[in-house]
């Protein structure tokens, strides 16, 4: 699907109201509200610890409700921008690594002609944020789904696999400014200075919450398991799966997403480690550096 003027403001789909279920209605009434970094038109709810746009917290609380995974099933779960586009076409080509969806950079594998967020979807915001409640249970296992919601908001996941993925936090902020930016520019919002949006990001003021927020972590300091594969497997998923070969596909330099009609070359920036001090200022990292300490030394975790 080619982008279209026409596509309505992403501000607008993510806080538009009238598409949330009448119970989140109620609850939007009564919850601690704050600008968003999409613009005052795109505010956000406060709800059992982090923070959400409206059609999104819709979207948790019908995952919440009506998600119930198998034991088979396989959930991603990212803090938003560390990686989760990677690690949606890593977990892909593992899961699909036999037959016609083989690793293998040729053919008809369907890296090479859909976005790796058209093949993984997020609950909370693909899935269960429209309405009716989608029914999965003729999907054949091993199901593969993304969340971006922290691990202890989502208790039904420890009865599946978990794969969590953690990124530098200054990267982490970096990254998230700059895709909230390019939405805005597709939906002619006001732009947030990145000192206001950093200065929200240490006070846990963004989508989904604080990236503090140790439940992501409970589930990522579990123990690795390895992979052993046919001689050249990986080789060639890691090659398919390249920042340079995924983001010169043509569908996701010229396409739209067909879940979230976003395009999908906002998804692919050359992110490299560090990149955060080409935006922030050495007071803006030492309070981030100071605020990750606090969080994290207490579990011997550290960046």
């Amino acid at each position: 699907m080619a982008a279209s003027s026409g596509a309505r403001p992403i501000a607008q789909v993510i806080c538009d109201e009238s598409e949330v279920s009448e119970e989140c209605e109620m609850l939007l009434r009564s919850l601690p509200k704050a600008k968003g970094w999409l613009g005052s038109s795109a505010p956000l709810y406060k709800y059992q610890g982090s923070w959400y746009y409206a059609r999104i917290l819709h979207g948790v609380i019908s995952t919440q409700q009506h998600f119930h995974p198998h034991p088979t099933d396989i959930l991603l779960a990212t803090i938003p921008k560390s990686g989760t586009t990677w690690l949606k076409a890593i977990a892909y080509s593992i899961v699909n690594r036999g037959g016609k969806s083989s690793a293998g950079g040729t053919g008809d594998n369907p890296l090479l002609t859909n976005s790796p967020h058209d093949l993984v979807p997020l609950l909370e915001i693909n899935l269960y944020a429209g309405k009716p409640v989608p029914d999965l249970s003729s999907m054949p296992p091993p199901r593969l789904f993304a969340s971006h919601l922290p691990i202890s908001k989502l208790p039904a996941a420890a009865f599946c696999k978990v794969v969590c993925l953690c990124r530098n936090p200054k990267d982490t902020f970096t990254s998230e400014w700059n895709f909230t930016n390019k939405l805005k520019v597709v939906g002619e919002e006001e732009t947030i200075s990145i000192e206001e949006a950093f200065d929200m990001f240490c006070n846990g003021i963004n989508a989904f919450g604080a990236y503090c927020g140790i439940a992501y972590w409970s589930t990522g300091r579990r123990a690795w398991r390895g992979l052993e594969d046919a001689k050249g497997v990986v080789d060639e998923m890691v090659k398919l799966c390249s920042f340079d070969r995924l983001s010169n596909l043509q569908v996701n330099k010229s396409m739209n997403g067909k879940i979230n009609g976003v395009p999908n070359s906002i998804f692919f920036r050359r992110g490299n480690v560090g990149d955060s001090k080409n935006f922030l200022s050495s007071g803006m990292i030492d309070r981030l550096d100071r605020i990750v300490k606090d969080q994290f030394s207490p579990f011997g975790l550290e960046f």
